[in-house]
């Protein structure tokens, strides 16, 4: 399913789910430390970058133009940590794991929103988003288990706000 909205489409799944895709975007293999941006409907909190998948688009094409476009770094792709899904809000998140090689300047957000991105260790990031951003905790829950389980393919089993699914 495939819905209009100013300036983007949104792709639906068949159980009505946006699709989206998210990076969480680490520092080096060791994954000590991620990556937040502020959010642009309220620049005092921090979230992990991400958006929706557009038509015909792969979700790992999603996460790596979304990191661009919000958080103005590249990288390498690495693994998949899972798809999460947010009930509230009928989102199904597909979230990548990138080691960052590059930090631009400048970049789209930055210049047309006044955007800003930070490093966090992931305690401070899992505080940063406890009470606005549940889901994206279950990101980096899940990237704290992958690393420390060497499991490449884990997914998250948090019924209430992160669920694996088929998206």
């Amino acid at each position: 399913m495939v819905k209009e909205k100013p300036n983007s489409t949104r792709i639906y799944d068949k159980d009505g789910f946006r699709r989206r895709a998210a990076c969480i975007c680490v520092r080096s293999d060791a994954e000590a430390e991620v990556l937040l941006v502020t959010s642009s409907r309220r620049p005092e909190l921090w979230i992990v970058p991400g958006g929706g998948v557009e038509p015909e688009e792969e979700p790992s094409v999603t996460a790596v133009r979304e990191v661009l476009e919000e958080a103005g770094v590249m990288g390498k792709l690495g693994r998949c940590l899972g798809v999460f899904e947010n009930r509230d809000h009928m989102h199904r998140t597909e979230v990548f794991v990138m080691t960052v090689t590059k930090e631009l300047e400048e970049w789209e957000d930055s210049r047309s929103i006044g955007r800003k991105r930070q490093w966090f260790s992931i305690d401070d990031a899992l505080t940063q988003l406890a009470l606005h951003k549940p889901t994206q905790r279950h990101y980096l829950m899940q990237l704290r288990h992958s690393k420390n389980n060497s499991n490449v393919n884990s997914t998250t089993n948090s019924p209430t706000a992160a669920s694996p699914t088929t998206a």
